[in-house]
């Protein structure tokens, strides 16, 4: 390609210088060989331009940008994420609800003895209370998700010969003994949010008798109260 482009930039050149010569003749006298040298130089330039950008322009790949859907991030060891490791994460930290749970206990209790000196209002010490029976649910469900988890792996060992029967019945027994727990729990949450509505429905009518509440409120306690009805059946 770059051949044929030279050859046909030669003939170019001539036949271009030869058309200069012969206009030039054609003048006579009237420009000077300076003038004349000048011009035939500014063709062959010109001339000598535009070949080298076709050839240029052949040279360059179709393709000469790299296709992004088709570059693949690299494997880095830090990204490879062990089966194991990805479902103990995914579960819930046993450990950091027990601690939030204790911290929620001792927030209710305090909370029970300022409501009675008159310090906190009523209304916290119940919603204190109420943490303390969400948490005790949540906690008993990430414990079972714990014990789940660990009756699949003694199975796995299990299958591999790597453990006795007994073992896997031990961490069978296990979830049995948690999801009773996490029912009982789940059960405790559902009737405590009950008795919760109903005390907030109460007191919103109360307000509302006394000038000091709004119809709109009495109206959300009454749906909210339906509602946890309606889904504890």
């Amino acid at each position: 390609m770059a051949r044929r482009l030279s050859r046909d930039t030669d003939f170019l050149v001539g036949w271009v210088i030869a058309i200069i010569d012969r206009d030039v003749a054609n003048l006579g006298e009237n420009r000077s060989p300076d003038y004349i040298s000048i011009v035939k130089t500014a063709a062959v330039l010109a001339l000598t331009t535009i070949a080298l950008a076709a050839l240029a322009g052949e040279d360059l790949p179709k393709n000469a940008e790299p296709n992004s859907s088709e570059v693949e991030p690299p494997i880095l060891p830090g990204n490879l994420v062990p089966e194991e490791s990805a479902k103990s994460e995914a579960g819930i930290d046993v450990g950091q609800l027990e601690r939030k749970l204790v911290r929620a206990k001792e927030s209710a209790a305090g909370a029970e003895r300022l409501f009675k000196i008159g310090v906190l209002a009523k209304l916290e010490a119940e919603n204190r209370a109420m943490r303390v029976v969400k948490l005790e649910a949540e906690l008993a469900q990430a414990r079972l998700a714990t014990a789940k988890l660990e009756v699949d792996k003694k199975q796995q060992e299990f299958s591999a010969g790597e453990i006795a029967r007994t073992e896997l019945d031990v961490a069978q027994m296990q979830v049995t003994q948690t999801k009773q727990a996490a029912d009982l729990a789940l059960a405790n949450q559902k009737k405590a949010e009950l008795d919760a509505a109903a005390i907030n429905l109460a007191r919103q009518q109360k307000l509302l008798a006394l000038g000091s509440g709004g119809r709109s409120a009495v109206r959300r306690a009454e749906e909210k109260l339906a509602e946890l009805k309606q889904a504890s059946q």
